[in-house]
């Protein structure tokens, strides 16, 4: 695509090469007319020279003193087209059916042709040939357009890159740097637009600072509440209805992991990239997390560079997941090296996920129509799994299990 200092600058140039363009034209149409001077000469000339009918010796002595006084090599000629006399070099060949009164370049050089009052006509040629007034008008507009373009480069350039200073500031607000800001030069509507983009940055800046602090607080307030339902679960004692407590204890689980997962999209959401990196193995770390859930892990060591706290994350999310939805079926989580990447998988056997719906799952708070036990999860988990992988340079996608069932598969960059 042009950039747009080029553009502008083009557009000089172009109506510069008109301008002189349609000056060169004027001047050439303004040549070809006969003024009416040309009369006026030719009635002088006429006076100067000897009658049609006077001897050719007379008329050759006439175009001699004008030669000695004009310095013009001059001929004289009849109507039709015979010469009478001339002085100086020979001219160019005469043809009157072609004579044109006033200036006329040709091989020899520009000549000057005048038809005398009583038909005759004389043809002047420089005796020392000089450039045409056109190359001069010509040459010093081209000098002019020339210093106009350099004149013009300048300032087409800075306004180009004020423009472009200014679009790099909306596409690092547009990636995440929400402190992106653009300098605000001169007094015109570029300056008017950087400023009022700076405005709009800082608004946007505020409300996003506003909402992480509004869901951070929100976020630890519940923790006091939900500590205390817990405390007041553990007091109920043996003579409370056992279903109730576990319901409870179930449902204060499920709000921790929540504030829990809601906790860390915060956090992820203040911190573009990753805090630490460090070399991981990442079947180690997948068999321990496997752990919790009475599963094995298989596969074979591979090191991958990065966070170990948001992989084991991402790794708990994913078995949790799998373990929501895998009903009574087996969960399996293995790890493999495959053309330079870390390969984790891990499937159920539960009813799967639809084709239309598993770009959708990892969409944040969206949970699938399902069972009711299914439909206890927050909605984050599988959100913050495609972050964390995208974080460390790798991919998740949803796929089918083989005999039914989903499988989740992580590609990341080997170390």
């Amino acid at each position: 695509m042009p950039r747009l200092y080029l553009q502008f600058y083009v557009a000089v140039l172009l109506v510069l090469a008109v301008f002189v363009g349609a000056a060169a034209l004027a001047w050439k149409l303004a040549e070809d007319q006969t003024p009416q001077y040309l009369d006026v000469a030719a009635e002088l000339t006429g006076a100067l020279l000897p009658d049609a009918d006077a001897p050719p010796a007379e008329s050759q002595r006439a175009l001699d003193a004008l030669h000695r006084k004009l310095r013009f090599d001059l001929s004289l000629y009849r109507p039709d087209g015979s010469q009478i006399a001339m002085a100086g070099r020979p001219p160019p060949r005469f043809d009157p059916r072609r004579a044109r009164d006033g200036w006329r370049r040709g091989p020899g050089g520009p000549t000057f042709t005048l038809q005398l009052p009583d038909g005759r006509w004389l043809v002047a040629r420089e005796v020392r040939e000089r450039p045409s007034p056109i190359l001069w008008v010509v040459g010093g507009l081209a000098l002019l357009a020339l210093a106009i373009a350099i004149g013009a480069y300048p300032v087409v350039r800075g306004l180009g890159r004020r423009l472009e200073r200014l679009k790099e500031g909306v596409e690092q607000l547009g990636g995440g740097d929400l402190g992106a800001r653009v300098k605000v030069e001169g007094h015109d509507e570029v300056a008017a637009l950087a400023a009022s983009f700076n405005r709009s940055a800082a608004r946007i800046e505020e409300l996003i600072a506003a909402h992480r602090l509004l869901l951070a607080n929100c976020s630890h307030e519940l923790r006091t509440p939900l500590a205390r339902i817990s405390m007041a679960t553990s007091l109920l004692g043996d003579g409370a209805d056992a279903k109730t407590r576990e319901a409870l204890k179930r449902d204060i689980a499920e709000l921790d992991r929540l504030i829990e997962e809601i906790l860390l999209a915060s956090r992820l959401e203040a911190v573009p990239g990753l805090e630490r990196h460090e070399p991981i193995d990442l079947l180690a770390l997948a068999a321990e997390e496997a752990a919790y859930y009475d599963i094995e892990a298989d596969g074979e060591p591979v090191t991958v560079e990065g966070d170990r706290l948001l992989l084991r994350r991402l790794v708990r999310n994913l078995l949790e997941n799998a373990r929501r939805y895998a009903g009574d079926g087996p969960i399996e989580i293995s790890v493999a090296p495959q053309a330079g990447h870390a390969v984790l998988e891990v499937s159920d056997h539960g009813p799967g996920v639809p084709i239309e719906e598993r770009e959708r799952i990892f969409e944040p708070f969206y949970r699938r129509a399902a069972t009711s036990e299914s439909g206890r999860g927050s909605g984050l988990g599988l959100a913050l799994v495609r972050d964390i992988a995208g974080r460390h340079g790798g991919t998740v996608v949803c796929l089918a299990a083989q005999g039914g069932g989903s499988r989740f598969r992580v590609d990341l960059p080997a170390a």
